[in-house]
């Protein structure tokens, strides 16, 4: 059902490379078999292979040939390339786009030889490279259609694979197939189009018929049928007694009375041991400072770190700032490249021969700051920052999520993929741990196709700081609800992974969703408690997720400490996906929101808004773990939670959780995106002229559409003309009939001719690619005509779950939305991006509400005890420390992010009233 390599392939593969006269080898993972230019030639390549690189691949001179036949020249065709192109030596064979040239690309050398050789006809063609130490030479069915000298190389070597179809990046394909594939040492004699197969040689490094590749049809269906002969249920079984991990008694009380790293402590438990604060004198909390950074105003999602009677946090502005935590003034600021601790900093307390030191991520660095005077430190890195290797995107950087610290290794995620460990003195990088494997690791073939941007861990993580393990959460494969590029369980997405700190060697994983085509990573850091089972305590590793569960894992095996129960899950109807056949159905622990959209979820607000939200759910898909269906809407829970990036908090007294939660809609719509782009410069048909006036309203300027109203791209694909004709005549589901005296007879064959494609200047592609091409239109929430979820609330809440016995103690609703109040409407929670923190006083602290407030509620019963206005929205958990025998609670409100309130700048911080002399 899935293609999987086996180890034994990807051995071959490195055993052939491993030859200077290899045999025969197949590549290692992708793509798929068709018929080739003869039966002489047996199969062809169609799709993206890749094999492990060797040295050897580099070494000048060499001839590279294939015969390929190729369809279009609009886009990039990869042919044949080595390494990443960053590489000095890099090289690949490719067609240019939009002239279809034939064309090879030496980035390390300054170069790209482009010939006058079309060969996107559909044609087959023989074609070669011969490479020398400065010269290379292009020729198309013998012939020689370019020689040019070639610079000498610049740059560093960066090893990668040989791939064919794609690069090592795995953002290119193919467009069309190939054959016969041979790199050979030297020059060859190129001459006409060989009339047989390709033999190995004295001169041949390798060579690859495809002949050995298993067909598979990207444009299938999947069968219903043959899904429902499967069990209805699959169990992974819980540890057994004796396989639980005992508790090691770490860390130290005196841990969780600090807050040293963003979550509290590098177990990332937001649990604080101080009780000066608690039940009794809550009434008495108030504003101690506020601290306003007054460098812009932008949302701030970081947990500030309080070391040493000063706290250290983003600013607005994209500062880091020291503040003196008793009085909120502040004592100095740095400005690193980009936007720093987005979602985390740490503080190290240094060692004998290295001093103090802040740490955190900011665009494409690691950067480490004297805590003193905020100078970067000179010994670390280059001038007290060291480069990520990772892609710094934007605002987010190459790392998001806060690091750990082990010994004398820093942990980094990386927030494009991959995690890195760095020698936290000179910044060193030690160790690279793949979150999508590479070839020749484990979990490598568990993916058809390469990815250079899923299994990310975005949202945090957190370490055993005795036993030396990393625990990281892993986002979803990419793109986004559809997974036709990338067949099969996808490891390690939407995964739980445990690292060994010094090595970054894999020890185990666990994965909750398998190929998520839903958007639902697991979103939340990890959590370290202890917990009681069967009379003895053990460790353990708790994370919460997106779609409600709660992950409960032993800390140093990864088995779950209940059964874990999968359900049989329903098939794709979309051409070329593959859905996996089980997906999570959890008893225990119990979930914390509900997965499955139904009908008794809709609002009742009030009458005109059921109405609509009954009528726009009846022309929608929804259900267990339901793919996407092309051209209707998919309305389902959890794409911002459930659990969002703020995670949990874990009372270590108890072993209780704590979790805030979202519980709202979203409408999901797929569909062929085989179109092309309208021509905004192009006088616009009259077809284009009757959508905009009676079709835009509902489905978009871009034929998206809005809310659940279907995308109109693509339609051509899924529905005749007169399918067409007669749904805009009768009307369907949520859109009206639209009679003659509304759209005249020509003017509804314009409007179709438009929506079919064939009025436009710009005409579709006519023959197929490779695989189906999807996109969505964007992931809208399901927002009712007056803005509020078109789900009955509450809409956020506050969840106590004991781990002990994995069952929910209490649901409380979290916030209110002022607009709703004034209606006299009360309780119904709101969509919440803040997150809690738990405390010895017997106190829950949240905020991230809609309302600007910052509350505190009973750990026991979920009471509210108390609250107070925040200037701005709290947008990331509180901290609690404490400064000359005084106990302080301090948030950033800074509002803004997906809530849309007005963004600010600051931190604010409550303590009771100073004690009187």
């Amino acid at each position: 059902m899935f293609q999987r390599f086996t180890q034994a392939i990807l051995l071959s593969a490195a055993v052939a490379f491993a030859s200077a006269r290899a045999a025969e080898t197949n590549a290692t993972s992708g793509g798929t078999t068709e018929a080739s230019l003869s039966p002489a030639f047996g199969k062809a390549l169609r799709g993206g292979l890749r094999v492990a690189g060797q040295a050897k691949l580099r070494l000048r001179p060499f001839t590279i040939e294939c015969w390929a036949k190729l369809n279009s020249a609009t886009q990039i065709n990869l042919l044949v390339a080595c390494d990443p192109r960053g590489s000095a030596k890099h090289w690949e064979l490719f067609t240019a786009a939009g002239s279809g040239a034939l064309s090879f690309r030496q980035p390390g050398r300054n170069g790209t030889l482009t010939t006058a050789a079309n060969i996107c006809d559909g044609k087959w063609y023989y074609l070669a490279a011969v490479v020398e130490a400065e010269r290379a030479r292009l020729f198309v069915d013998g012939k020689l259609v370019q020689d040019a000298p070639v610079p000498l190389p610049k740059g560093k070597v960066i090893q990668g694979d040989l791939t064919f179809g794609q690069n090592n990046e795995g953002d290119a394909r193919c467009d069309g197939v190939m054959d016969e594939v041979r790199l050979s040492f030297g020059p060859r004699e190129i001459k006409g189009g060989p009339a047989a197969p390709f033999l190995n040689d004295p001169d041949t490094i390798g060579l690859w018929h495809f002949d050995g590749k298993p067909a598979a049809d990207h444009w299938a269906v999947e069968s219903a049928a043959e899904r429902e002969k499967l069990p209805l249920y699959q169990i992974i079984p819980a540890a057994k007694p004796e396989e639980l991990t005992p508790a090691n008694g770490f860390p130290k009380r005196e841990t969780y009375k600090t807050w040293q790293r963003s979550h509290g402590d590098n177990g990332g438990t937001r649990f604080s041991a101080l009780t000066q604060i608690n039940r009794q004198t809550i009434t008495n909390l108030q504003m101690a400072w506020t601290y306003h950074s007054r460098d812009g105003s932008n949302n701030i999602q970081c947990n500030p770190i309080i070391a040493n009677g000063v706290m250290f946090a983003p600013t607005a502005g994209k500062h880091i700032a020291a503040v003196n935590a008793e009085t909120g003034v502040e004592l100095w600021r740095y400005k690193p490249e980009g936007q720093p601790a987005f979602r985390g900093l740490i503080y190290w307390p240094g060692k004998s021969d290295a001093r103090d030191r802040v740490m955190f991520c900011a665009g494409k660095y690691l950067y480490a700051l004297n805590p003193t005077n905020g100078q970067p430190i000179a010994g670390f890195g280059e001038n007290g920052h060291t480069l990520l290797p990772g892609v710094a995107l934007g605002d987010f950087g190459a790392a998001t999520a806060g690091p750990t610290i082990f010994e004398n290794v820093i942990v980094v995620p990386g927030f494009r993929k991959d995690v890195w460990g760095f020698d936290v003195v000179t910044g060193k990088l030690l160790w690279t741990f793949h979150t999508v494997p590479a070839p020749g690791e484990f979990g490598y073939d568990t993916w058809d196709g390469p990815e250079n941007y899923a299994a990310n861990c975005w949202a945090g993580m957190a370490m055993d700081e005795v036993r030396g393990i990393a625990y990281i959460s892993t986002g979803g494969p990419k793109p986004n609800f559809i997974g036709v590029d990338h067949w099969g369980e996808n490891l390690f997405a939407n995964c739980v992974v445990a690292i060994d700190a010094r090595t970054g060697k894999y020890r185990w994983h666990f994965q909750e969703i398998r190929h998520d085509l839903w958007d639902r990573d697991i979103s939340a850091p990890p959590a370290l408690g202890t917990i009681t089972r069967d009379g003895k305590r053990v460790d353990i590793v708790a994370v919460c997720t997106k779609i409600g569960n709660t992950l409960l894992l032993d800390r140093v095996t990864g088995k779950p400490i209940f059964p874990f129960r999968l359900r049989r899950a329903p098939t794709s109807t979309l051409k070329g996906e593959r859905s996996f056949p089980y997906q999570p159905d959890v008893e225990l622990p119990e979930p914390f929101l509900k997965m499955e959209f139904t009908a008794a979820d809709l609002t009742d607000r009030n009458e005109e808004v059921a109405d609509w939200a009954r009528t726009q759910f009846l022309s929608a898909t929804k259900g267990f773990f339901v793919p996407c269906t092309e051209g209707r809407a998919n309305i389902f829970f959890g794409i911002d939670g459930g659990a969002e990036w703020t995670g949990a908090c874990i009372d270590v007294d108890t072993g209780r959780l704590y979790v805030t939660a979202n519980h709202v809609g979203w409408v999901i719509s797929a569909f062929r995106d085989d179109d092309p782009p309208d021509d905004v410069n192009a006088p616009k048909t009259r077809g284009r002229e009757v959508y905009e006036k009676i079709c835009m309203p509902c489905h978009g300027p871009t034929r998206l559409g809005i809310s659940t109203c279907p995308p109109l791209r693509g339609l051509r694909l899924r529905l005749t003309d007169e399918d067409v004709r007669k749904q805009i005549r009768t009307g369907k589901n949520g859109m009206p009939a639209q009679p003659e005296n509304v759209i005249s007879e020509p003017d509804l064959m314009a409007l179709i001719d438009y929506l079919m494609a064939r009025d436009g200047f710009v005409k579709p592609r006519t023959t197929p690619p490779e695989r189906p091409t999807y996109s969505v239109s964007g992931a809208p929430k399901f927002y009712d005509p007056e803005g509020f979820p078109a789900n009955k609330p509450p809409w956020g809440t506050l969840n106590c779950i004991d781990l002990n016995t994995g069952k929910l103690v209490w649901r409380k609703p979290l916030g209110e939305d002022p607009r709703l109040v004034a209606e006299g409407l009360r309780n119904t929670g709101t969509e919440n991006y803040g997150g809690a923190i738990v405390t010895a006083g017997g106190l829950v602290f949240a905020a991230g509400t809609r309302d600007n407030k910052i509350r505190a509620f009973d750990k026991d019963t979920g009471e509210e005890l108390w609250s107070a206005q925040l200037p701005w929205t709290g947008s990331a958990p509180p901290a609690s420390y404490e400064v000359n025998g005084r106990q302080y609670i301090v948030i950033a409100a800074s509002g803004g992010n997906k809530l849309g309130t007005p963004y600010g700048d600051a931190y604010v911080a409550f303590a009771l009233p100073p004690a009187k002399p």
